[in-house]
């Protein structure tokens, strides 16, 4: 077979945005507000905790306005008891107005314009140049979330999420970030270097986020900056399981990995949403590895991951499913550690996990499947392996999993039904298992192959065997067994 040589490949454009999430830098900064309502008195309250020098222009204020003024979050408020004019927006980097009537708010739009003011006009998207979304404030760490106005209330839900999943103490930390880089910066350190201990701050943050940072946190961290030029020069390697292709079963750690790598070689069989997680900086080279195809030589891909990596590089190796099955990962390994470079694995949901989570099925039962066992269905070779134990093949009280078994599935049937095993066990394949478009295929060993050769070949295959999916041939069930139809579920 032909060999296939690594290719970049590119990120998917982002999807077009609504609106685009900027922050705006207001301390001391000119900040006009036209109106006293409710509305304009939390965008009073929001521009001063920006640390702006807001001016707000009513003919009366309430008293909850006058006490706001009187002690603002930051910044400061000055309320002006009188209708606003357009030489008062001049300066002006942002200019607010809560008005009723559409001939005023006009008005204040082409004032702000010819001030040169960014401009909002309070539940008037037409009449805004900006908007403000929902915040969660941990500040300095501060979230916005927008919905283009579509659906505030929506907005608003999501922001409560987030406040749940983000602890308070991570306020300290990002605090600590402001002040502890200065003395970073000091060390004029490389952009790999400096990356390299944000990534420390930010693993020691998220491991305890709710207990603020130390001194004893402060100086572990400076004596982690002793000798790193001279680590990052190095480089690394990182082994990261990418799961069968549903984003969500991705790991926390694997999601760091990736957005922490520079340089990404994945496979095939790598789903693009998987992918779209990474930190889009980072370079992406196709390396494919796929059964029955052209495919990189895999001492071309042992190569390139070195060589990466000596160039002071975090090489992530980004593999379908689990790196440690059927992964050939052990090469990799072997070849990192022989050239002296740190390598690291973060294992991955495996295709036959994802296969039985989407079936609602149980690899093991106490009684008929105590005993779970992974296969591969073609050797270098291309062939079914000649080493096979076909008396464990043969023990009903197993699961078996084959994995890329298509071309081979006849023969190994031929096989464990001389080994023993019954012929009428049930038998199920899957193809793009935990994907949008898996298919699935339910049957008995005994029927499996000839139904299985009506699928096209345009994914990857798993084939699972076992008494604990009978229930997968129940007429009850959404997955009838398989008939001469070939047709895929």
């Amino acid at each position: 077979m032909s060999r296939r040589e690594p290719t970049l490949s590119r990120p998917q454009r982002i999807a077009p945005l609504a609106t685009l999430p900027v922050f705006f830098k207001l301390a001391g900064k000119h900040v006009v507000l036209a109106g006293a309502t409710d509305g304009a008195l939390w965008k009073a309250e929001l521009l001063a905790a920006a640390g702006a020098d807001l001016h707000v222009f009513a003919v009366e204020f309430s008293e909850a306005f006058e006490a706001l003024a009187a002690d603002p979050p930051a910044g400061s408020i000055t309320l002006h008891a009188r209708e606003w004019s357009p030489d008062d927006l001049r300066d002006a980097v942002i200019a607010i107005a809560d008005l009723e009537e559409t001939n005023e708010a006009e008005a204040f739009v082409a004032a702000a314009r010819a001030a040169g003011a960014a401009f909002n006009v309070i539940d008037k998207p037409d009449f805004c140049a900006f908007q403000f979304g929902a915040i969660v404030n941990r500040s300095p760490l501060v979230i916005g979330i927008s919905t283009d106005g579509a659906a505030p209330v929506f907005g608003q839900a999501i922001r409560q999420k987030i406040e749940a999943l983000l602890p308070q103490g991570l306020k300290a930390w990002a605090e600590a970030a402001r002040d502890w880089r200065p003395a970073v910066q000091a060390r004029a350190l490389g952009y790999a270097a400096r990356r390299l201990f944000w990534e420390s701050f930010t693993r020691r943050a998220l491991a305890t986020p709710e207990k603020a940072p130390t001194d004893a946190d402060w100086h572990a961290l400076l004596a982690s900056l002793e000798g790193i030029e001279e680590r990052v020069k190095i480089g690394r390697i990182s082994l990261v399981g990418a799961g069968p292709g549903d984003p969500d079963l991705l790991t926390v750690k694997a999601i760091r990995t990736l957005q922490a790598a520079d340089i990404i070689l994945h496979d095939d069989l790598v789903s693009a949403e998987v992918l779209e997680l990474a930190r889009r900086e980072a370079k992406r080279m196709l390396v494919g590895k796929k059964g029955h195809s052209l495919s990189c030589k895999q001492s071309d891909i042992n190569a390139l991951m070195v060589k990466l990596a000596r160039e002071g590089r975090h090489v992530v190796r980004l593999k379908s499913g689990d790196p440690g099955i059927f992964g050939r990962a052990t090469e990799e390994l072997d070849t990192a550690r022989r050239a002296g470079i740190p390598v690291a694995i973060v294992p991955g949901i495996t295709a036959a996990q994802g296969a039985a989570a989407s079936l609602a099925v149980s690899l093991t039962e106490r009684k008929r499947a105590r005993r779970l066992q992974f296969l591969t269905g073609h050797g270098m070779d291309g062939k079914l392996p000649a080493d096979i134990a076909w008396e464990a093949i043969a023990d009903e009280t197993a699961t078996t999993v084959l994995y890329m078994p298509r071309k081979t599935l006849g023969e190994f049937r031929a096989r464990a039904l001389d080994a023993g095993l019954p012929a009428d066990i049930s038998a199920i394949a899957m193809m793009n298992a935990t994907r949008g478009d898996e298919r699935h295929l339910a049957g008995t060993l005994a029927t499996l192959p000839e139904e299985l050769a009506f699928w096209p070949d345009d994914g990857p295959v798993l084939v699972m065997i076992g008494h604990t999916f009978e229930c997968l041939a129940d007429a009850d069930t959404p997955l009838q067994a398989a008939t001469g139809s070939g047709g895929m579920r």
